[in-house]
């Protein structure tokens, strides 16, 4: 009963992705098999090429998606075949520890993300005689995967009608940067919030600080297009290519009291960048990191005065500390209300075969997100 599907995995670092034919088991108890249609590209697969993500190789990349459900393993309850679904890239199984007390971004389902092996200790992709796991136990960089029922949220009938490639973003891209802002910092009206980075996570941040009620929403990127993007598209009030412009805005704007917060989504975290962070912030201040570092290199290293004197906090946040199962809805229904822009994201889509041109496309500045379409 298994099928072949064309898919994207990365062998090694630094040799970018390779196209190849794998087989794809049935789904076993608990799992479902997914025709994806779209799958975002995401700055977190690319640090698997880059070397920067400690993940078992070779794998299938990919952890943005959405798609129809084909086929159902035994004991599946949340969906049906015939379904549409976005994958959450987090499960979402809602009687662990994590998520029976609202933390589901933290749910114990997710515990093989980076092998994409089965709780079972099996895998589902296969090349010959070599079992291949999916990023974050998805592979949306594959016509088809097979995933926990855990990792999917159906689509109710007023989001029928949606795009996919605007489907596939909220399964991480968009509530991760949306829940950076609204959920982990904790934006409240009237607060200054400077935001690192502008792309797919980052816009997404920026548009949740704005919809939290901020006064000052303050973009840091070097890119003169992403900085136009966030301020006339997104909400940003102020855009500066440097950390140093958008400190001494923030001093001038608050009179030297300093921004409430720092949010973290440039496409790679540095000690700089987090020092900077920091020093913007105000009493009782917080930075908040939700994009990773490069995996050579110490992020957070600072005198704790700078903490405490401020009393300071500085917190990482796992998919903006958001609870996929619930907020995904939430954000598709603000965006069918016109009160979330979600099209704007996709600045261009690609064939499978393109993806390493989308990554190249993506370093170099030119997209917010860029979508895989899926062809079958």
């Amino acid at each position: 009963m298994s099928i072949t599907t064309r898919a994207a995995i990365a062998r090694a670092p630094h040799v970018g992705w390779e196209i190849v034919d794998l087989q794809l088991d049935e789904p076993k108890a608990h799992e479902v098999r997914v025709k994806l249609m779209a799958a975002g590209l995401c700055h977190s697969d690319d640090h698997i090429t880059a070397g920067d993500a400690p993940v078992r190789l070779p794998v299938v990349g990919g952890h943005e998606g959405a798609g129809i459900v084909e086929s159902v393993g035994p004991d599946v309850q949340r969906v049906k075949p015939g379904d549409k679904i976005v994958c959450s890239y987090i499960p979402a199984c809602g009687a662990c520890r994590p998520c029976s007390t609202g933390h589901s971004s933290m749910c114990v389902k997710g515990l093989h993300a980076g092998t994409g092996m089965f709780e079972d200790g099996t895998w589902r992709f296969h090349e010959g005689e070599t079992d291949i796991g999916g990023f974050c136990s998805l592979g949306t960089f594959s016509q088809y995967a097979v995933v926990s029922e855990w990792a999917t949220v159906p689509l109710r009938e007023d989001f029928q009608d949606i795009p996919w490639e605007v489907l596939c973003l909220v399964g991480c891209g968009v509530p991760t940067g949306w829940g950076s802002a609204v959920h982990a910092a904790g934006v409240q009206a009237g607060d200054t919030v400077v935001i690192f980075g502008a792309g797919g996570v980052g816009s997404n941040a920026v548009q949740g600080a704005r919809f939290a009620g901020a006064k000052n929403v303050v973009v840091v990127d070097p890119v003169e297009f992403k900085r136009e993007m966030a301020t006339t598209v997104f909400g940003a009030t102020h855009a500066f290519a440097t950390a140093k412009e958008a400190h001494d805005f923030v001093v001038q704007t608050t009179w030297g009291q300093l921004a409430d917060h720092a949010i973290m989504t440039p496409n790679a975290v540095t000690e700089e960048m987090v020092n900077a962070a920091v020093q913007m912030t105000g009493k009782g201040g917080k930075v908040t990191i939700t994009a990773v570092g490069h995996i050579d290199e110490r992020a957070v290293h600072l005198p704790a005065g700078m903490l405490i004197g401020y009393m300071r906090q500085i917190r990482g946040a796992l998919a903006g500390d958001s609870n996929l199962l619930y907020d995904i809805p939430v954000l598709l229904g603000l965006y069918k209300s016109g009160q979330l822009k979600l099209d704007e994201l996709v600045t261009r889509t690609y064939a499978l075969d393109e993806v390493n041109q989308a990554y190249q496309d993506m370093n170099d500045g030119k997209n917010i997100r860029g979508v895989i379409i899926h062809e079958h």
